[in-house]
This record gives C-alpha cells, structure tokens and sequence, in this order.
C-alpha cells in the first residue's frame, strides 16, 4: 500500500523541497510542496516537475493526488516557516 511518507520520499528523491507535507489514504493524496525549482513556472509546469519526480509511480501506485505548488518566496508570504 502507498503511504503519505512513500509519496512524499518519491517526491524529495526527485525535487529539492524547501518544505512538504503529504496526507493521503492510500490511493487519494493531497501535497504542499515548496520549491525554488517552481520560481518562474506556471501551476502546470509545476505539477509536471512533481510528476517527474514521482515517475512511473504516478501512473501505476497513486491514483490520485492533489498539489499546492509554491515557491519559498510564495510559502513565506502565506505565513509558513521559513526552512
């Protein structure tokens, strides 16, 4: 079974992460991932670079995941710690 913590170790193998958070059930999962690599990116291209990280996994483990894409700049603007 694909857990919170294997989605987010996917994610952080493949995109340097100032900040992530990942919830889930199982099959459905939400994310908050901040990112310098996201600076300058629409929210589709960001999405991409995470989907890149997770590889084959996000078309053969998790069915569905929900992202909030922000830059450090972004994440520190909407209150969140600086890491």
């Amino acid at each position: 079974m694909v857990t919170p913590e294997s989605v987010q170790k996917g994610i952080e193998a493949g995109l340097d992460c100032a900040h992530i958070e990942v919830i889930g059930d199982g099959q459905h999962f939400q994310a908050l991932i901040v990112a310098e690599a996201f600076s300058g990116k629409s929210r589709v291209q960001r999405h991409q670079l995470v989907y890149a990280a997770l590889g084959e996994r996000m078309r053969e483990e998790i069915h569905a995941l929900s992202m909030r894409t922000l830059t450090p700049e972004e994440w520190s603007q909407a209150g969140g710690a600086a890491q």
